[in-house]
């Protein structure tokens, strides 16, 4: 660990990951439908462990006062951007691989989450996904955990465990192909998070990388 002082917030630290890893894991089993729950789980360990650290405003992880300030710091614009390139190149590929069956793959595992028939309420839940996802992901699982062990670790299983996540039943190929994808996107979140310092800087690259990606994908559903 990077400091031989243990206090409450990392052992809660240590108790929320451990929880969202457990549930994570459950993807394993097909039936299984509570993987989900570790998003919540993440966001609500989140503000305890910065309740009980009794983390300054000005350290939090979730700052929305200095966002003009975090998006100056050194390549975190840039970073940001990174995304929505990924995400179009994604679904490019990812159709001249695997034709339909990728988008299908796509619009199948987020069907039950999002209402593709409804706009505003789409955008809605993208912006909530977004803020959930990175809270949780970003701000807790890798934000807490970087300041008990290397960093590069954290990011990497913080973001296994984002892909992980996203698993969806289908053809081999394109499962593996999405979560690949997935976790990339994660590990550059992680990059966006750890050079902002502020998760809300990573929910925006996020939802906007979501919001273009989609956008593509409906072109090509077409």
């Amino acid at each position: 660990m990077k400091n031989q002082q243990i206090k409450k917030s990392d052992i809660l630290t240590i108790i929320g990951v451990g929880i969202m890893i457990l549930l994570t894991a459950t993807k394993v089993v097909p039936s299984s439908n509570i993987a989900s729950y570790s998003v919540f789980v993440g966001i609500a360990f989140f503000f305890i462990t910065e309740a009980v650290a009794k983390t300054p405003s000005s350290e939090s992880g979730l700052r929305f006062n200095t966002i003009t300030a975090d998006l100056k710091k050194h390549g975190v614009i840039a970073w940001a951007l990174v995304p929505c390139f990924s995400g179009i190149v994604t679904i490019v590929v990812g159709n001249l691989i695997f034709s339909g069956e990728f988008v299908e793959h796509i619009l199948g595992r987020t069907s039950s989450t999002l209402s593709f028939d409804k706009i505003i309420l789409l955008i809605i839940q993208f912006i909530l996904a977004g803020f959930g996802e990175e809270i949780a992901l970003r701000g807790f699982f890798f934000g807490k955990t970087s300041k008990l062990f290397p960093t590069w670790i954290c990011a990497v299983v913080s973001s296994i465990i984002f892909a992980v996540g996203h698993i969806a039943p289908g053809n081999i190929g394109v499962v593996i192909f999405d979560i690949s994808n997935v976790f990339i996107d994660s590990l550059i979140f992680s990059v966006i998070y750890h050079k902002s310092g502020n998760c809300v800087i990573s929910t925006f690259s996020h939802i906007l990388g979501n919001l273009i990606s989609f956008i593509i994908l409906f072109s090509f559903s077409k």
